[in-house]
């Protein structure tokens, strides 16, 4: 059989054009470095966007996934498997919270979420309590229950009727959130910080005030923690930062170790919703995922990267403000931990492409926010690699703009 290939002109006759890939084909990585058909190495700095957090090639992971797989890869819940259960209790350990639901991704986190909220809300009595609210500018997927919540202009045109029953509320505008919750309210999801949306954190005012509210109109707290969780931002759980006390958390992308795994994990409140045959999955909670995310787990707790990722992204920070300082192009830094947003003066896409060309891996959001979600095994010296390459493109822009003012 001819061998297919992978250049951009059969990627246009085989797939679906909702992707625009980069021009690069990767065959393997290593460490934080992508590699690719070609042997060029590129610096990773979006990890999988979020994805892999102890970067590519770690022993313990790959260890772990391949003895699971020689043992049991899929035998489906209708059985009791070990990896499931490890990962579980390590879960609820973390968390403190009372129970967990396994799925392949972090929609589908969310849209179990909504199906809890919405039967927990059911049971009380008040059958107009269905009405499930997210914040704005936020993002929590693409299937419909998700993208319901999400609600941006590019990622439901053309696809509406959306869910019905859902609604936004202002991110951090108190006055919006005591207008929008009422009786009627089965849940809130919230980021504590936003990631698609330019990374911005959840002020402690607004979890004080919705708390409140929680405890006047008895509704759920869902956290969305699939790109902020797992370690990222100098905790475990982001919530924990801000003392959000959800109800139910979703958790996804790095959960896997690279594989498709995600978690709902509920407090005592919602610990007995869900009934057999009320929801389900034929993959989720696949043994090797779950092998995978045990040994991501004790990865993270055995290397320290909770620690490591907040020395490494105040470093950034703090090498970030000098670029600032230097460059006009950057309007603002955010960080927490290695979750980083620099903003800039114009779309910031042209930066993804400018960046490529230099090898080095990042990503544009929220049309003018540089996104950066290295893995979190990054060192001090790659951290520097990013922060370099970024200071040689702002300093080619303004040489060139200079240089065509004549």
């Amino acid at each position: 059989m001819k061998r297919v290939a992978i250049n951009q002109e059969t990627e246009q006759k085989l797939f679906f054009h909702n992707y625009a890939r980069f021009p690069v084909a990767v065959t393997h990585g290593e460490g934080v470095w992508l590699v690719s058909d070609d042997g060029t190495r590129y610096l990773d700095m979006i990890a999988g966007i979020g994805v892999n957090a102890l970067g590519y090639g770690d022993k313990r992971l790959v260890e772990a996934i391949s003895s699971q797989a020689a043992k049991l890869i899929h035998a489906s819940n209708l059985f009791m498997m070990p990896p499931q259960f490890e990962l579980a209790e390590k879960l609820l350990a973390l968390s403190g919270l009372s129970k967990v639901f396994f799925a392949n991704s972090g929609t589908e986190a969310i849209e179990a979420a909504i199906k809890i909220a919405r039967k927990w809300a059911g049971l009380s009595g008040n059958q107009e309590k269905k009405e499930v609210l997210s914040l704005s500018n936020c993002f929590h997927g693409r299937t419909y229950g998700a993208m319901s919540l999400t609600a941006k202009p590019k990622y439901v045109d053309g696809f509406e009727p959306l869910l019905a029953g859902t609604g936004m509320i202002a991110f951090n505008d108190i006055a919006d959130l005591e207008a929008q919750v009422s009786e009627k309210t089965a849940a809130v999801f919230i980021e504590v910080v936003q990631g698609e949306g330019g990374i911005h954190r959840i002020s402690q005012p607004f979890i004080d005030r919705l708390k409140e509210l929680r405890e006047q109109y008895s509704f759920l707290i869902v956290a969305d923690e699939i790109q902020a969780g797992c370690g990222r931002t100098g905790t475990f759980f982001s919530y924990t930062q801000v003392d959000a006390d959800p109800d139910l958390v979703c958790l996804a992308k790095p959960l896997g170790g690279g594989l498709p795994l995600s978690a709902v994990i509920g407090s005592e409140k919602v610990a007995d919703v869900l009934t057999y045959g009320n929801h389900g999955t034929t993959f989720g909670g696949n043994p090797v995922a779950c092998a995978a995310g045990i040994a991501m787990i004790n990865a993270i707790e055995a290397d320290n990267l909770i620690e490591h990722a907040l020395e490494i992204g105040a470093f950034m920070n703090n090498e970030g403000q000098k670029l600032a300082a230097k460059h006009p192009q950057i309007l603002e830094i955010r960080q927490y931990g290695l979750m980083i947003g620099i903003t800039v003066d114009k779309e910031a896409k042209q930066y993804v492409g400018k960046a490529l060309e230099k090898h080095v891996v990042i990503n544009a959001t929220s049309v003018n926010v540089i996104r950066l979600l290295p893995p979190l095994v990054i060192s001090r010296e790659e951290a520097q690699h990013c922060i370099t390459t970024l200071d040689e493109i702002f300093t080619e822009e303004t040489a060139a703009a200079e240089k065509s003012r004549g």
